[in-house]
């Protein structure tokens, strides 16, 4: 990777490598029912992914590089673990261009879907992910504001779906 290219261009460049090796792992070993059917389900921490002259596991990408790097919640909407309950991989690549319209729009679309988040005034249920990753959100409530078409109240009881494993085929 290059050191001249920009915050854009370098997490682009992560998103669509997560991606690509959660890809390239399914089709490497499908058929299967699910992901966590890998490594005694620790798939996530195994260094198969050489990039240079570095290995690195799919939690490296995700908790050493996105996350504290690059500080944007919205990655959460974009890096696909091959699950039901994960957010749809996109079928674009990201790139320095698209990076910011397109992250928008992945955590809207996520927050507003029926199949991952349900929202009302009163009680939200909502994708394990928001608690896997509270810190990264903040104030959940909010965060989802900013981008729920129903807006929650102060007093809003949330409460975490129970995430899917299951292939997302």
């Amino acid at each position: 990777m290059e050191e001249s290219w920009t915050k854009e261009e370098k997490m682009a460049y992560w998103i669509n490598a997560y991606n690509a090796f959660t890809l390239k792992l399914i089709v490497d070993n499908y058929p299967t029912k699910s992901i966590l059917n890998f490594d005694g389900g620790k798939t996530w921490d195994v260094r198969r992914i050489k990039i240079g002259d570095k290995k690195y596991s799919l939690n490296n990408i995700e908790n050493d590089i996105l996350r504290p790097q690059f500080k944007d919640p919205r990655i959460h909407f974009a890096i696909n673990c091959a699950a039901k309950s994960c957010p749809p991989l996109w079928n674009h690549a990201y790139t320095a261009e698209n990076l910011d319209v397109a992250l928008e729009n992945r955590t809207r679309d996520f927050v507003n879907n029926s199949n991952y988040n349900t929202l009302s005034a009163s009680r939200a249920q909502v994708s394990k992910i928001f608690d896997w990753y509270g810190a990264d959100f903040g104030d959940l409530k909010k965060f989802l504001n900013q981008y729920s078409e129903t807006k929650l109240n102060t007093s809003t009881a949330v409460v975490f779906k129970e995430y899917n494993w299951d292939l997302n085929e």
